[in-house]
């Protein structure tokens, strides 16, 4: 898990502080959590589970859960109806903000898949191994994913998906006192760094459905 510790919001200050917006609630507030309309998420809304992940593109962990344990998760649970997922961006640093610009830009049904590009080539433009030019970083991987170099500047500027990434982890760190990432919420209720792994989800979620949710 990555420390909040070299953090986000509270480390960009003026702008994005000026940028936090309250939205309202689109369901469930009951069950401790919240599902915005302008949220990311993958599956069914009416599934009986919901599980809310906050990550940051930069984390290694937050990349391997994507590529390794979402897949498993999504074939066995999302497709089919039983788990909504939602992820939430919850920024360590400004490139964070800038790839979830970016993945802002593309089609609805790409947005997914080029996170799952950003996780795979950390390396091309994540200041954490060592890049120094990260924008141009983000202008090779918007080139893999079609993007044009105009548009990815555009993107990764975007200042409204700032004000969405802002208001929606200040709103995880209220209510549920986010340390680190990745975090996730399964129903309204956090879970431990131990409890994400896949069969720990697989026997939740299992758990969870024989109770029937």
């Amino acid at each position: 898990m990555i420390s909040k510790a070299k953090t986000i919001i509270r480390g960009l200050p003026a702008l994005l502080a000026f940028l936090c917006a309250v939205a309202a609630p689109a369901a469930a507030a009951e069950k401790n959590f919240t599902v915005f309309p302008d949220d990311r998420t993958l599956g069914d809304p009416k599934a009986p589970i919901v599980m809310i992940e906050y990550g940051a593109p930069t984390c290694p962990h937050c990349a391997h859960f994507a590529t390794t344990v979402l897949p498993l998760v999504k074939q066995h649970y999302i497709d089919s109806g039983k788990v909504y997922y939602v992820l939430r961006i919850f920024p360590l640093m400004a490139a964070d903000g800038a790839v979830a610009g970016m993945a802002k830009c593309l089609p609805a049904d790409r947005y997914f898949s080029f996170l799952e590009l950003a996780f795979r080539r950390q390396e091309l433009w994540d200041p954490e191994y060592g890049v120094d030019d990260v924008k141009a970083g983000l202008v090779k991987l918007g080139d893999l994913a079609g993007m044009n170099r105009q548009t990815a500047a555009r993107c990764m500027d975007d200042k409204q998906e700032w004000e969405r990434l802002n208001r929606i982890s200040q709103d995880g760190d209220a209510k549920y006192g986010i340390a680190g990432v990745p975090f996730f919420v399964i129903d309204g209720t956090a879970l431990r760094a131990g409890e994400v792994g896949w069969p720990q989800l697989q026997s939740r979620f299992d758990a969870l459905l024989a109770k029937g949710r």
